[in-house]
């Protein structure tokens, strides 16, 4: 797929027309003036260069106007094959982290404004996805497409009368690395029951790593291990007690659970909005009185537990409630040891306590 630069020639991929590159509006949306001088802002991922900026045609893309199948071309992933990966790699990106994060386009307008739905790739990895949500017991795909490496996608835009849409969505993917060896990577299949409550809900937008704006944020995977919230139906509640109760000629094989390597983590969000309905009438010091009280119930009540590990989330904020949580622990729990909790988790907003 050729890069898109300005005074390339293209088509667009779901409706017919095309034009001359003028701009780009930011990294997901490219300005097209077409033949009457008109100019379009329309998503990259929607056009396919005809024609480069050097007037040189691109040999690898054939396309007519009146060949265009609108919804054909608009579901086709659209791969590149980059001659050199240049990707800075790390070695924490070799654990693969995704997530969907909500973005509301007016946050002070929560009653009538849009939403924006992005993928975020935080991963040294290509991974080629397909985002979808559940309609009727089938699946409706929603965005199909490559993503680079360290990267943040743009899957779509949609309004208040689209959130019943996406209660149940899947998403689903392949990692690979360009013109390189690499560690194998299982495909992923994750169900997520988005919480569509939230989006009229101010205080459900919170500090993220990735975005400067407060966000709704849904984690895929997490270090390589997928996060899964089962969606069982009634059909699977009756298919499996027809199963319990069918007499068996064959002796059953038990698998063995697996031990959920964060059984023993307990996380405690100290965010105001997360432990008061309201704090109408409070002052920042009440708040920060109640924060603190809140840390030392959870300590109090976890300190028989050698070894225990318990996450504060307390955000990144000016570092007042950090600072308040380690003077406390240097002062009333000396044997416990504490440290910042995972960057990839959590980023600078949470710190680890270990009972000793």
């Amino acid at each position: 797929m050729h890069k898109i630069n300005v005074g390339d020639t293209v088509r667009f991929l779901n409706t017919v027309g095309g034009g001359i590159v003028k701009g780009f509006q930011d990294k997901n949306i490219v300005i097209v003036e077409d033949e009457h001088g008109f100019d379009f802002p329309i998503l990259i991922t929607q056009c396919v260069v005809v024609k480069s900026s050097e007037n040189e045609k691109l040999e690898n893309v054939k396309v007519k106007e009146e060949d265009l199948d609108a919804k054909t071309l608009s579901n086709a992933p659209q791969v590149a094959e980059p001659d050199n990966d240049i990707h800075e790699e790390t070695l924490e990106g070799e654990k693969i982290t995704t997530c969907l994060i909500y973005l509301p386009t007016d946050i002070k307008a929560l009653s009538s404004t849009n939403f924006e739905c992005f993928f975020v790739n935080d991963s040294n990895y290509y991974l080629f996805i397909n985002y979808m949500n559940r309609e009727n017991n089938a699946w409706q795909t929603r965005y199909t497409g490559l993503i680079e490496p360290n990267t943040k996608l743009f899957l779509e835009e949609f309004d208040k009368a689209q959130i019943n849409e996406i209660e149940q969505v899947c998403v689903q993917y392949v990692a690979f690395k360009h013109n390189k060896s690499f560690g194998f990577k299982n495909p992923v299949s994750v169900e997520l029951r988005i919480d569509t409550v939230k989006f009229y809900k101010l205080h459900s937008f919170k500090e993220n790593d990735y975005f400067e704006d407060d966000a709704l944020v849904y984690y895929i995977t997490r270090r390589d291990l997928p996060e899964r919230e089962m969606l069982i139906s009634s059909h699977d509640i009756q298919q499996a007690i027809r199963e319990k109760e069918a007499p068996s000629r064959r002796p059953r094989i038990q698998k063995i659970a697996k031990k959920d390597k964060k059984e023993n983590v307990l996380e405690v969000d100290l965010h105001i909005n997360e432990l008061l309905d309201t704090t109408a009438g409070l002052s920042n010091q009440d708040m920060l009185d109640y924060q603190m009280k809140k840390f030392h119930e959870v300590m109090t009540e976890n300190k028989t537990y050698k070894n225990k590990k318990i996450v504060f989330i307390h955000g990144k904020g000016d570092g007042v409630l950090k600072s308040e949580i380690i003077k406390a622990l240097k002062k009333h729990y000396k044997k416990s040891y504490y440290q910042d909790a995972s960057f990839q988790e959590y980023g600078y907003g949470a710190t680890m306590v270990i009972i000793k």
